[in-house]
């Protein structure tokens, strides 16, 4: 059977760059009497769903958040199916990914993450690389303030070594939107020289109204919408809800 696509009306403002806090799978587990496990096995599916939602819907760049660097301290059962899950997620997507132009893209730490999963991520990279017509971010052992920092490492040294002078990382190589300064030290970020690094629209399900330090210098002027539903049970209608939303409203970035 072919797969319904869903379309926005004429006129929507499409956002280039949704990212997601994909909250509410435990929760939602076990508000049906189910292990918390099967709560991340239906989060993965849909996960699945609203990306190939935003593609039709004319989104260029979509980040999902599987595991934080907070997300280390649940039970090793736990964080050992979620890593299962995340090799299954790349291993089932990754050729409809190549068919469809998708750039898959790690976000996060990899010495801490299972080898079989980084294998798998950087294959999926490896193999995608050269895709254009979509990105998809699939952070993993990331946080907001970790990335930073490692990001400043990474400025540092090159200062250190005399590659750039420190005023290089003020410098702007664009503007956002065409009114918000992409500054040089965007490069050093994990979304780097990505075509649309800053999402325009930062998702969160569940009900919880905080960002949690995810992509805290990409989000500076993000649109946030927050979901009341458990992440499994976020639909494609319901991401284009969020876009609706997004679409009407008004984003000055300080000026008028």
């Amino acid at each position: 059977m072919a797969k319904e696509k869903i379309s926005l009306p004429p006129g929507t403002k499409v956002p280039n760059h949704i990212a997601i806090i994909p909250d509410g799978n435990r929760r939602w587990a076990r508000t049906r009497g189910l292990p918390d496990l099967e709560g991340h096995r239906r989060g993965a599916k849909a996960a699945t769903k609203l990306a190939r939602a935003a593609r039709d819907l004319g989104v260029h760049t979509f980040t999902l958040w599987g595991f934080s660097t907070e997300n280390w301290n649940r039970s090793e059962a736990e964080i050992a199916y979620l890593m299962k899950i995340f090799e299954d997620f790349v291993d089932d997507n990754l050729k409809e990914a190549r068919e469809e132009g998708v750039k898959i893209s790690h976000l996060g730490r990899k010495e801490r993450i299972p080898r079989s999963l980084v294998q798998k991520l950087a294959d999926a990279e490896e193999k995608t690389k050269n895709n254009s017509k979509h990105v998809f971010n699939i952070a993993i052992d990331y946080g907001g303030q970790d990335e930073l920092l490692l990001a400043f490492e990474k400025a540092f040294k090159d200062i250190k070594e005399g590659k750039i002078k420190p005023e290089k990382l003020h410098e702007e190589v664009g503007k956002y939107q065409g009114k918000y300064p992409y500054y040089y030290f965007k490069h050093y970020l994990d979304t780097g020289d990505q075509p649309h690094p800053y999402p325009d629209l930062l998702i969160r399900t569940s009900g919880e109204k905080r960002l949690s330090g995810f992509m805290l210098w990409q989000a500076a002027y993000s649109e946030l919408y927050f979901e009341p539903d458990h992440f499994p049970d976020v639909t494609p209608e319901k991401l284009k809800k969020a876009i609706l939303e997004f679409s009407r409203r008004n984003r000055r970035f300080g000026g008028d």
